[in-house]
This record gives structure tokens, sequence and C-alpha cells, in this order.
């Protein structure tokens, strides 16, 4: 504030003249002269010979608008060559700093002002930037408030070597002497970086011990929350934990609920989960643990440390299993799945993803999950006798059913919860329908793809052939497929557009558990490609999938289940193949179907598997609910930021036959009734060579129910697609094929 006070005084001078004496006959308020070089041009003339120079300096640049400001700690009477400007311009002379303070202040404020001269002083240098609220807050509360330490703190530990470059020696002093009064220890000379140390670990202390003084507490918060100083956390925190993971606050033997909720903590967390899993299955202490699992998730600390793990606990301990005895059909076990039991899929998933290396901690969530399993896996397959499969020919009947330019991701392996997850991430600009597919039984890659593709049933273990069945089954449609990975922002020529996504099979597959730790991944993956497929002109993007998955988790042998069978067969994790039927196998699901030599299937009523040599972990192949409900989700664009003035190209049977290397197009925007409110539309043409683009041209503006003209070469191509896009949401409003008849450029020779 004071620099605002001083530069207000030389203005006044200015106003006058250009040159404005500032006498400092104290050199109190030298400090301000770098704030004030930065708006006038500072001159010091401390001596006689200086005063002389600086005249000079300043008589030789006139005329000049530049603003000088000779700086002396001489007085008045004492000056000789630049004496003259103060008498004709005036000058500000301030002989004491700390009464021009105390009249400003009471100024300003109508109020006094009562601190020692260096208090006042200091408290001036620490006022540049600031506004008069910091001292209105010094004459109410004195000097206690001549630092803010619940600003300073954090700039200060975040890095001490640049803060002490902030302020001079007195003001560091007295900023130490608060430091050290807040930490409740005798201001001792140290270095800065010792100090800072001392912050923190105050400040973690307290938060261990749910005793952190308020304004350590209100620094912790910023400093989670502040981008420009999160980089110096972690370092703090690994410091700390080194030195003190024996220290009283990480004592076996103490209240481990006795903590600040916001911690930074992991360990507390992991203990904190240990005494829940130990009490898991009490429903009287359920509640209790709750709350605190509640508090912990949402506190924003804990979220900004990447403690994120809690809001799967509370999906776990706060499922119901009541409503699972009230299911009386297939279709309602369906229901309860895709509204309520994904949720613990999605949990566990979570959970093991974080926990699989540390048993002692995940053994009785695990536990507890598989018990819900199991008791709604009682009313699955109770109901499941005569199930139905609706894959087959999937991809078929999402043509035959969309006119418009879509787009269809199939992924492999993309569980309902994990597709949901995805749902959760795509703007919800679009709409979104959520509906299921029931797979094929086994829920196989080699199967279910082959029932996505083909219509006829049939299996195929090639996807390029499972491609050409389909295009050949679409004659009159232009059909793209990709992989999802290669879609950018420039939707292809063809009308529907298939991206194939393996990513998560292949990774289940190959590391089993490991792969939890990529699956994120995947979910931002194919966030990202819908909102992308839905930019560049596609209307709607559908997401379905060949069939979900199982995550077994940590088994003991056990777990694994060891058949007694008769005949050929093949022994699968999540599926057993014989020729012969088995009288055995009477608990298990049966299903007579012919796959090479052989004719029955056997599927496990449990969430264990068969003993195999393979590895567990991501399984797949069975007949749960897991692996049979599958996504089928749309997203579509309905408030369009584009026009609705409709265009087509008007030479359509022209341009199937052009002779030269030009081709005229003809564009005519709409001019019904049906549109009265709409005069132009912004709009670009794409041009396509065997499905590939090969050029584009600039916005133009069509306006109603005028036509417009553009002109191009075939460079060096004989049949060409135009495609004409609206500007903003690239949707696709015509297309016109352009050949080339090479036949009338030879000139009658044949």
């Amino acid at each position: 504030m004071i620099d605002l006070w001083l530069k207000e005084d030389l203005e006044e001078i200015f106003s006058k003249n250009i040159v404005a004496v500032f006498i400092d006959e104290h050199t109190d308020a030298e400090f301000i002269l770098e704030i004030l070089n930065k708006t006038f041009k500072v001159h010091q003339a401390n001596s006689e010979i200086e005063e002389l120079h600086v005249k000079y300096l300043i008589e030789k640049e006139q005329p000049s608008a530049t603003k000088h400001v000779i700086y002396t700690n001489l007085v008045k009477d004492d000056l000789k060559y630049i004496r003259e400007y103060c008498e004709v311009n005036g000058c500000l002379d301030i002989r004491h700093l700390e009464n021009y303070i105390k009249g400003k202040v009471h100024k300003a404020l109508n109020l006094n002002i009562n601190m020692p001269k260096d208090e006042l002083i200091t408290a001036a240098k620490v006022s540049i930037g600031k506004d008069l609220t910091y001292w209105m807050d010094l004459c109410h509360k004195g000097a206690s408030e001549i630092f803010d330490l619940e600003k300073e703190l954090l700039p200060f530990i975040h890095d001490p070597a640049l803060f002490t470059k902030k302020y001079d020696e007195q003001l560091l002093t007295t900023f130490y002497q608060k430091v050290n009064e807040l930490l409740g220890q005798e201001y001792i000379k140290k270095p800065a970086q010792t100090l800072a140390d001392e912050i923190v670990a105050k400040m973690f202390d307290g938060l261990a011990c749910n005793d952190c003084a308020p304004i350590l507490e209100s620094v912790y918060v910023h400093w989670l929350n502040s981008k420009e100083h999160e980089g110096s956390f972690d370092k703090y925190l690994a410091n700390y934990l080194s030195k003190n993971s024996n220290s009283n606050a990480f004592d076996s033997n103490q209240d481990i609920w006795n903590i600040n909720v916001a911690h930074p903590f992991k360990l507390i967390d992991e203990q904190w989960l240990k005494a829940i899993g130990k009490d898991i299955n009490n429903k009287a202490l359920i509640p209790n643990h709750l709350a605190r699992i509640t508090q912990r998730d949402q506190s924003k600390q804990a979220q900004s440390l990447n403690i994120t793990f809690w809001a799967d606990v509370k999906v776990l301990l706060e499922f119901d299993d009541k409503d699972i005895g009230y299911l009386s059909t297939r279709e309602e076990c369906i229901e309860f799945y895709t509204k309520h039991f994904f949720k613990l899929d999605t949990a566990i998933r979570n959970l093991y993803t974080e926990f699989l290396n540390t048993p002692e901690i995940l053994a009785p969530y695990q536990d507890y999950y598989k018990h819900l399993v199991d008791v709604f896996f009682d009313k699955w397959f109770k109901y499941l006798e005569g199930y139905q499969e609706n894959q087959t020919g999937i991809l078929q009947r999402i043509i035959d059913d969309n006119s418009q330019k879509i787009a269809i991701i199939v992924g492999d392996g993309v569980a309902y919860e994990l597709a949901y997850e995805v749902s959760k991430r795509v703007s919800d600009n679009f709409k979104f329908t959520n509906d299921i597919i029931m797979a094929d039984l086994p829920s196989l890659t080699v199967n279910n793809m082959s029932r996505i593709y083909m219509a006829n049933g049939m299996i195929d273990k090639v996807q390029k052939k499972r491609e050409t069945y389909l295009t050949k089954q679409n004659p009159s449609s232009d059909i793209d497929y990709v992989l999802l990975d290669d879609v950018n922002n420039e939707a292809l020529s063809g009308q529907y557009l298939i991206c194939t996504y393996k990513d998560i099979d292949d990774m289940g597959d190959k590391l089993n558990n490991k792969a939890l730790k990529f699956f994120p991944q995947a979910v931002e993956t194919f966030t990202n490609k819908i909102t992308t497929l839905l930019n560049s002109g596609y209307q709607k993007v559908f997401l379905i999938t060949d069939h979900g998955f199982v995550l077994t988790g940590m088994l003991s042998e056990a777990d694994k289940i060891t058949p007694s069978l008769n005949g050929q067969n093949y022994v699968a994790e999540r599926y057993i193949r014989t020729v012969d039927k088995q009288q055995s196998l009477d608990s298990y699901v049966e299903i007579e179907k012919q796959y090479e030599e052989f004719n029955y299937h056997y599927f496990s009523k449990t969430m264990n598997p068969f003993k195999t040599p393979s590895v567990y972990g991501f399984a797949h192949g069975g007949a749960a609910p897991q692996e049979l409900i599958t996504p089928y989700f749309c997203w579509e664009r309905t408030a369009e930021t584009g026009g609705s003035l409709n265009a087509k190209f008007t030479n359509k049977a022209d341009l199937k036959n052009v002779s030269g290397e030009l081709y005229l197009l003809k564009i005519k925007a709409d001019d019904s009734e049906d549109n009265i409110f709409e005069m132009e539309r912004k709009v670009y043409l794409v041009k396509f060579c065997d499905s590939k683009p090969i050029g584009k041209s600039d916005v133009f503006t069509l306006k109603r129910g005028e036509t417009t003209t553009k002109e191009f070469t075939f460079d060096c191509n004989n049949e060409i697609e135009v495609q004409l896009l609206d500007a903003l949401t690239k949707e696709q409003l015509d297309k016109a094929v352009v050949k080339k008849n090479n036949d009338r450029d030879l000139g009658g020779l044949f």
C-alpha cells in the first residue's frame, strides 16, 4: 500500500513538471526505490557532485516526457544543484517515515495505528501490493498481522531460498520470529530450509494427532490445492515419513481413529482398512465405520493425494443383499445386475488394482465380495435355464436401423461395469441410451465376435473374414473398418464406421491381474474416441463387446475346481468341453453345443475357476452375469450447434460421367417452408478416393434457396466421392460420386 501512497504524492508533483525530488533524511524509505523505478526514472543524489551529475543528465535529455525522481537523504537546506527543483516544483520530504505512514492510515481509514517505529516500517515493506484491509487489520489486531502467515508460509516452505530473496534482512528476521512464535519455540537464527522442515514437521505431527494449529492446517489444505507449489509436497512427506516411521504418530498402540480425517498418511489408511476388515461381518459395527469412511472419501485432500479407494470400500459395505432374495426371474436378475450389482464388480476391481500385492489388507474385502457374489449367483443360475442370447447379427441390426452416419465400437472383453465407467465420463451434451446385449455361450472371443459380425450363426476365427461377410451382406452401404486407436478428427467416407479395440482382452489374457492397472487407460481411450467420433460428423456412436470377464483375485488350491471327467475333454479356466455327456457334472450348467470334436459345454455356478495349468486372475468363457451381460450403449448428437438449413448436390447424374480434368459441383440450399427461420449455413467439402481423404475445401456459406457452384480437378484420380459437411458439427448433409470418363478424352482415336 505504501507504494501507492508514494506514487500518488509524486504524481501530484508531476502534474506540474517532470522532475520530483524525494527527500528521505533517514533512508528509511530506500526500500521503495526498486518499485518506483518500474514507473519512473529514479536517480540518487546524496552528495554535491551527484547532484550536479543528475541535473546534467536530466537537462541534457530535455525536452522529454520521462518522469524523473531524484532520491536524496540530504536535508532540503543542504541541497545545491537540485534545490531549484524543490522550490519550483515542490518536493516529497519525508523526515520520519513512521509519521508519514500514520498520517496516511489516519487519512484513509480515520484510525490511529500505534506501533513502534521498526515494526511500522516493517509493516510498510510488507504492505507493498496490498490494499487498505491490510492496514485495517494492523490497526485492530496489532503487530501480529504484519505477516499473514496463512499466505506467506506456503511460498516459504515450497522454496525457502527463493523466499529469502523477496525481503531484506530486517523483514526476514521479523518473519522468522513470527514463525517461531507459531511453532512455540524460541527464535534462534538458523538456515531457512531448517525452519521450513520444522514447520512441515509441526504440521504433519498435528495432523497425525488430530491437533493441528488452524493456520498450519489451512496451509496444508492450500498446499494440496496449489498447482504452483504442488511439486514440493511429496518430497516433504517422504522426508517426514523416513524420519518418523517409528514416532508416536504411528505408534501401533495409539488410537488410529484419533487423527485428522484429511491426513496425508496412506499408512494410516491401510491401518483403517485392516481394522474395518476385521469387523466387516459385524453388522452392528459397520455404521460407525461408514461414518468415518464417508468423511475420508469426501476429503478433497485425500483425493488430491490419489487416495480414492474409500469410495469402493463404501460401495461394498453399503450394499444390501436383502433385495436379492426377492428375485424370481432371469429378467429380474438381469435388471438387478445392471442397476445395482455391477457396482460391486467395479469396486472390487479397483481394490484389486490397489491392494492385490497386500493380501493382509485385501483378503477380508475379497471374501465379503465373493459372499455377495455367491448369494446373487444362487438366483442367477436358478433362473438361467432357457437362456437366450441376442448377440447374433447385432451389427447387421444396427446397420438396418440407422440410415444416418454412425460409428460402432466393437470392444473385446469390455465388461458392463467397465463400459458404465466410460458412460460417466462422456459429456452430458450427448444423448445417452443404456441397453444390454446378452452374449452367447461360451463367452469366448472367437464365438462371440462371430455372433456379432455374422448373422448366419457361423463361427470364423479370422477377423478379416468376419468383416468381409458383413460387407457382402450390405452391398449398397459403405462400411469402413479401423482400429479404435487410429480414429482421429476427420471422419472417413463410409456411412458406417466399425472400430475394433482388443486391448482389454489381450492385456487380461497375457497379464492377468497385472493388467488391471491399465484398465483406467482403456476407459480414457474409449471416452476420448467416443467424443472425437461424435465431434467429427458421426450422428451416433455405439459401444458393444463380445463378452465381459470375471476377476478371481487371490486363490488358494482349495478354491480351484477339479471335476471328475469321462472321455475326451478340454478344461479351461471358466468352462469344460467334452465329447460325451457327463453324468458327474449335474451341479454344473450344461449346454449341448458342437465345437470341433466336442459336443457338450459345462460351466461352474461359482466364481471359482477350474484347475488348469494357466495363470489365474482375469477370465471369461463362463456363464456368470459379468461375462454374459454386455453393454449396448449409444451416444447421439441432439443439440446441434450448426444450422438446420438442408442442402444437396443437384447435378449428381452429370457427375457420374465427367469429361476432362475439371468437374463442377452444384449445391442448392433448401427453400422449403419447413426452414423459414434458417437463412444460411456454413459448410465445407471433403473429397475421398478409395475411402481415403484427399482434400477439403475452405468453409463457405450457403444461403437459403440459392445454388452455389464449386469447381475442382481430378488430380489424376478417376473416381472421387465428395461429401458436404456442416462447418461446425461436421454433420454430413449430402454426398456425390464423381466419375471421370476417359473415353471422351481419346479424341476419336478409337
